[in-house]
């Protein structure tokens, strides 16, 4: 979109959405840093169902840092989610682009000695007991920790993504500032900062794949790409 195109209007929605979206994170973020540690005990309490408290932390804290947000969002703004790139548009175009950004990383993991088992969401720390605690456990554990580690973490990037380069457009079609923002957010929220050469690499390796993932969302309008990063990849080697 041109930036001559965006009325005061619409510039300041855009900006009102970015707010909110932050300061639901930043809420979020606020009480699990006060009550953290009541919070993971409640989570590793062996007595209560695995499925109940997947729900807790999945739901209540994961979902409400990288999810609650753009739902909120969506739903003053009257927006789809479709809107912002769910669509069978491009999809084999877009899953071979999204598999490159990929790369990157994994080979980087692979050398530094960091690679596992595939196993979706086996980084995730509720994940074995939800493996372990049989049918339909396992499945609804499971289907939850797809939906808020997964679907809604990937999501997250696309919608801040979206709402950040529209407010700051470009005609690049490899520049974006929305693709950018969120890699450096990503590299700050997971920690992957640092000065040594090793964690040069992890950084760089992290923001070309966040980055290239968006930036294939906006070459091919095509979204689904960036949650199956979510789903398949991320937390799961």
């Amino acid at each position: 979109m041109n930036a001559t195109m965006l009325t005061k209007k619409r510039k300041r929605q855009l900006d009102t959405d970015l707010w909110i979206i932050a300061a639901v994170s930043v809420l979020v973020l606020t009480i699990y840093s006060v009550w953290g540690k009541t919070i993971n005990e409640i989570v590793s309490d062996s007595s209560v169902n695995i499925v109940l408290r997947v729900l807790f932390i999945g739901v209540l804290f994961q979902f409400g840092l990288a999810g609650l947000g753009i739902t909120i969002v969506s739903i003053i703004r009257k927006e789809s989610f479709v809107s912002h790139g769910l669509t069978r548009k491009n999809i084999p175009l877009t899953l071979a682009l999204s598999a490159f950004c990929c790369v990157p990383d994994f080979l980087y993991n692979y050398f530094a000695g960091n690679i596992h088992a595939w196993f979706p969401f086996s980084d995730v720390h509720t994940t074995s007991e939800v493996i372990a605690s049989g049918f339909p456990y396992n499945v609804l554990g499971m289907l939850i920790t797809s939906v808020c580690w997964g679907f809604f973490e990937g999501f997250n990037y696309v919608v801040i993504g979206d709402k950040i380069s529209e407010r700051y457009p470009s005609n690049s079609r490899l520049w974006d500032a929305g693709a950018f923002a969120c890699a450096v957010l990503c590299i700050v929220i997971h920690g992957v900062i640092g000065v040594t050469p090793d964690a040069v690499a992890e950084m760089l390796c992290t923001m070309f794949l966040i980055y290239g993932m968006l930036i294939t969302r906006k070459l091919t309008g095509n979204a689904w790409g960036c949650v199956l990063i979510f789903v398949l990849y991320w937390n799961s080697l």
